[in-house]
């Protein structure tokens, strides 16, 4: 006798079939469902290769905080929680970015870390509260060169898991449209051409709610309902607006924008990735603007950062930057339709 057994185990014939069972009480769908032990072994598979791709590249794997006296790194909500001893507020961190870069400059100049962000935001089939997220960074990159990186790896990883189920084709080279193309494409609308708020809601017109919504926030409701569920096929959005991208560095010649892409497939954001804003002086006047944004009522502009800039003063490298949402990744790899189920513990109502 090793252990106890109160309970019946599952029916193994026609195995646990209760959806929600299934995602409360992952430890009976794992012992009832070879499915389900194969996809999270498929998910420990793909992150040990994106972990060895990398480390061949030379690049090296670090650890931030993941308690953080100032949220960053990305335009979201935090979790905030109370520090007894010290007395003070900290978030639970929205993004690795700010931490990672102040290592570039501090001289390391590929580094990488897969962990957890927490953003406090709506729960549906792609977002969970809690989700893994690898974050890496490269000295003398930008923007093309991070996305020449994220298709090698991506199909490393590919070819070191099952992707039968996937109808996913990761095959470099990926297609590459600029956001501004592809918004004008599916609704007719230039963003560009509207750079006021007004003015832009005017254009969308009653196809989506305005009221209440700042002009980079309109940008990116024409993304997500009007584009991004078409983008099954790996697609890089280039270009973005600068409004909607505070951290990235100022196109080389599209004056209102900046170098930025968003990689899509499967309906969904599977990546985002600057050619990082080095110049410490305009990172401040982007913070300053996010401020103002913050004032007229969005709760999810980047506050600002002094820490972070001083240390830009200190000189960083011109630097590529990439975040990839690795329960999307696996969700791709392995054609499932919700992050509930390739996450084995998922956010759920009591």
């Amino acid at each position: 006798m090793l252990a106890k057994s109160l309970r019946p185990p599952p029916d193994k014939h026609h195995g646990l079939q209760d959806i929600e069972l299934r995602q409360r009480r992952r430890e009976l769908d794992l012992i009832a469902n070879e499915e389900t032990r194969a996809l999270f072994i498929a998910r420990s598979k793909a992150i040990s290769a994106v972990r060895r791709h990398l480390d061949d590249a030379g690049f090296i794997e670090v650890e931030t905080p993941i308690l953080q006296p100032l949220y960053g790194g990305a335009l979201a909500r935090p979790f905030t929680t109370h520090h007894n001893a010290l007395d003070r507020t900290l978030y639970l961190r929205i993004a690795t970015e700010l931490y990672l870069k102040r290592l570039i400059v501090g001289g390391l100049e590929r580094v990488y870390e897969i962990g957890k962000n927490f953003r406090n935001e709506g729960i549906s089939f792609k977002h969970n509260p809690e989700f893994t997220v690898l974050e890496f960074y490269e000295a003398y990159a930008d923007y093309d060169d991070v996305a020449a990186r994220l298709e090698a790896l991506v199909a490393d990883v590919a070819a070191n898991v099952d992707t039968s189920a996937s109808e996913i084709d990761f095959t470099a080279p990926w297609r590459r449209v600029t956001l501004r193309d592809a918004i004008r494409d599916a609704t007719g609308v230039d963003f560009m051409a509207h750079r006021d708020r007004a003015a832009l809601a005017a254009a969308i017109g009653d196809r989506l709610p305005t009221a209440d919504r700042s002009w980079p926030q309109l940008v990116d409701d024409l993304l997500s309902k009007f584009v991004e569920p078409d983008l099954q096929q790996p697609t890089f959005l280039m270009d973005y607006p600068v409004e909607l991208s505070p951290l990235a560095k100022a196109h080389r010649s599209e004056p209102g924008l900046v170098e930025r892409w968003e990689a899509f497939c499967g309906g969904m954001e599977i990546a985002n990735a600057f050619t990082e804003l080095n110049d410490p002086d305009e990172q401040r006047e982007r913070f300053d603007a996010q401020l103002r944004l913050a004032a007229a009522g969005d709760d999810e502009a980047q506050p600002y950062d002094e820490i972070f800039v001083e240390a830009l003063e200190q000189g960083m490298p011109p630097t590529g930057g990439v975040g990839v949402g690795i329960d999307r990744l696996v969700m791709a790899l392995t054609g499932r339709r919700s992050i509930r189920d390739v996450v084995l513990f998922p956010a759920m109502r009591d």
